[in-house]
């Protein structure tokens, strides 16, 4: 069954290779982005090559403002949102929480938990039954920061992304009822940008030999698991935490 699907940050790494798998099976992709509008375009050209149709659509999912009309934006490109793929999030470069600005601390929750509670939110209220939906599937991208807690590094992100953890549960208890599956994915070491945007850029290259399977992954072994979460062949996984991780 085809889908259209909002994926947020979706113009790097995890979000863009969930958007060009989901384009291979036909889907339409609605891709966010905030600033870099070339990245986000590259992104739509790879999924509608892949064989999908896709838009690009800006917006800082920090702002309620924003995520409304990216939502809005959706629904008039493609007439109906099948999924979510609540992927948008920063990370500050490393720090110990003793060294941590206010600034910083604020960025990152307003990023990561209020930006993925809102789109969580905007989802509910277009796909869930009782509202005039159709149903869907909300796929929140979590951390196994959320697991090993940051420690030295950013244990506010880390925290951020514990949030996403409980949201994805008990959103899946509240919605699942009305048509709406909400899970998540953990990845581990993976090889993306944010490792640079917090002033590691060989974070993953170091990390990943000292994980069971030897190696850091990719973010379209991420993305794999994200479009599975997503579709029909996941019609029974509700509330699951799924990590990919090879084991760390």
């Amino acid at each position: 069954m085809t889908k259209s699907i909002l994926v947020t940050g979706g113009s790097r790494g995890i979000g863009r290779a969930a958007a060009i798998l989901a384009g291979a099976r036909g889907w339409s992709v609605a891709v966010n982005y905030v600033g870099n509008a070339a990245a986000a375009a590259e992104t739509v050209a790879a999924v509608e090559q892949s064989g999908g149709r896709a838009v690009a659509i800006r917006g800082d999912v920090a702002s309620e403002a924003d995520v409304i009309a990216m939502f809005d934006a959706t629904l008039k490109s493609f007439g109906r949102i099948d999924g979510l793929v609540n992927n948008a999030g920063i990370v500050a470069p490393s720090s110990r929480l003793a060294d941590a600005s206010l600034a910083r601390m604020r960025r990152v929750f307003d990023v990561n938990v209020v930006g993925a509670y809102l789109c969580a939110r905007e989802a509910v209220r277009r796909m869930a039954r009782s509202r005039g939906g159709g149903g869907g599937a909300i796929v929140n991208v979590s951390s196994m920061a959320a697991v090993l807690g940051g420690a030295n590094e950013y244990v506010d992100y880390a925290g951020s992304k514990g949030a996403v953890d409980t949201m994805t549960v008990g959103l899946a208890r509240e919605v699942g009822i009305d048509g709406v599956r909400v899970n998540a994915v953990r990845p581990g070491v993976i090889e993306t940008e944010i490792h640079a945007s917090g002033g590691k850029p060989e974070r993953a290259a170091q990390l990943g030999p000292q994980t069971p399977l030897g190696r850091a992954g990719t973010a379209e072994e991420v993305g794999e698991a994200i479009v599975w979460l997503l579709s029909d062949a996941a019609s029974y996984v509700n509330g699951a935490i799924l990590n990919v991780s090879a084991g760390r």
